[in-house]
């Protein structure tokens, strides 16, 4: 009977940190596929509608940089069930909004609560899944990433169905309350998180900001995929269903990598040949994307998903291998993440500005491979024999 209640208990908290990561997405990758209706009714130019995919992410930013206390205050099941709530409220506000200012108003809310259960995440994993870390964070990452798919897939469907661009935007509160009440009814198991006193990020710390620029720049492919892919073959003619479901087949890669890499990971304590390969495959997928894109596009974006996928579960890692305890965790991953959001934010927007300025998004797009290439080239850095000793030996006062 034990045993059974045991095995009970650890599938509710996998299928919860399933449901949790499915919600941490939509709200951005929602937009893209119905960006020309909601241009139409809003007169957003493409600069303007970017921030409905920065906005988010600055508040992810700075919510994960600053949002330790009301962490500590809230505590971890409050604190998810706040962001849960919040990506609810925005969600069906997005059912009816006619405005740009009250879709931008949305965005904000929205990106609060994803921030507020970001942060709370890593920590949760580390305590909860002490010796499966790798595969847990696998798995909370490729669950991100599908909850992101399945928005840029199922949204126009939806919006078709009603001829309205707001249900497609909207229809995603039901899997939001449906993890609120899950998680409300049965939260992961264990002691809540703690924060070990008073809050003090890594700010003078080099290789603290080493990590946030790297997991920002790895990363940032992403944002400027979820706000602009769709958008750069509708370009092309395409129509809003295929231009969304080729975000969503770059889902399936991400799925893949995300789930892939970390079990590799899982047999070794270096990252850098698998963070090397995965920063590859995305530079291929960029080029593929800027020189053949009508050729073999599925191709490129599977190159690209796979890569992304990869980087964001490995990133997440390395950010671990640097930590010894829950509570510094929680401020590293907080800095980390923080710094590295507040990068992602500024990729869609640049992509939209070069889009705006040169009339196509080529540019962007070399801009990504340099900017991954260029990670490429730091990866070095990330010697498994120092990671645990780094923010450690670079100063007294930067100490996490």
């Amino acid at each position: 009977m034990c045993l059974n209640r045991a095995s009970a208990r650890t599938f509710a908290n996998w299928a919860l940190l399933i449901v949790i990561g499915l919600n941490m997405r939509p709200i951005l990758s929602s937009i893209s596929p119905l960006l020309l209706e909601i241009r139409a009714d809003t007169r957003m130019s493409f600069q303007s509608s970017a921030w409905l995919t920065s906005l988010p992410v600055i508040c992810m930013g700075l919510v994960a940089l600053y949002g330790i206390g009301l962490q500590a205050r809230l505590g971890e099941r409050r604190g998810v069930a706040l962001g849960l709530a919040m990506i609810l409220g925005a969600c069906l506000r997005r059912l009816y909004v006619l405005q740009a200012e009250a879709l931008m108003a949305t965005a904000l809310l929205g990106g609060a609560g994803v921030a507020l259960i970001q942060a709370l995440v890593p920590a949760l994993i580390k305590r909860q899944f002490q010796h499966r870390v790798a595969l847990a964070l696998g798995v909370y990452s490729a669950s991100l990433m599908a909850g992101g798919g399945l928005a840029a897939l199922l949204s126009p469907f939806i919006a078709g169905h009603f001829s309205h661009w707001q249900a497609g935007l909207g229809i995603w509160l039901v899997p939001a309350a449906v993890a609120l009440v899950a998680w409300w009814l049965l939260p992961l198991a264990g002691t809540a998180l703690s924060m070990g006193g008073p809050s003090k990020l890594p700010w003078f710390n080099r290789r603290a900001w080493l990590l946030a620029v790297y997991f920002g720049l790895v990363n940032c492919g992403y944002m400027s995929m979820v706000a602009w892919l769709p958008a750069y073959y509708l370009q092309m003619d395409w129509s809003a269903t295929q231009s969304g479901s080729l975000l969503a087949f770059m889902t399936v890669f991400q799925v893949i990598g995300a789930l892939v890499m970390p079990a590799l990971a899982h047999r070794s304590t270096d990252r850098r040949p698998l963070l090397s390969i995965s920063l590859s495959a995305q530079a291929l997928g960029f080029v593929g994307l800027v020189m053949w894109p009508l050729d073999s596009p599925h191709l490129w974006v599977a190159l690209i998903g796979f890569g992304l996928g990869a980087c964001f579960a490995l990133s997440m890692i390395l950010i671990l291998d640097h930590s010894r305890k829950s509570s510094e965790v929680g401020r590293l991953a907080g800095f980390v993440q923080g710094v590295g959001f507040l990068i992602n934010a500024v990729s869609p927007w640049m992509t939209g500005w070069l889009r705006e300025l040169t009339g196509s998004f080529v540019s962007a797009w070399w801009v990504l491979v340099v900017a991954v290439v260029s990670m490429l080239v730091l990866t070095r850095n990330f010697n498994p024999a120092t990671n645990s000793q780094a923010l450690i030996t670079s100063g007294r006062a930067s100490r996490i």
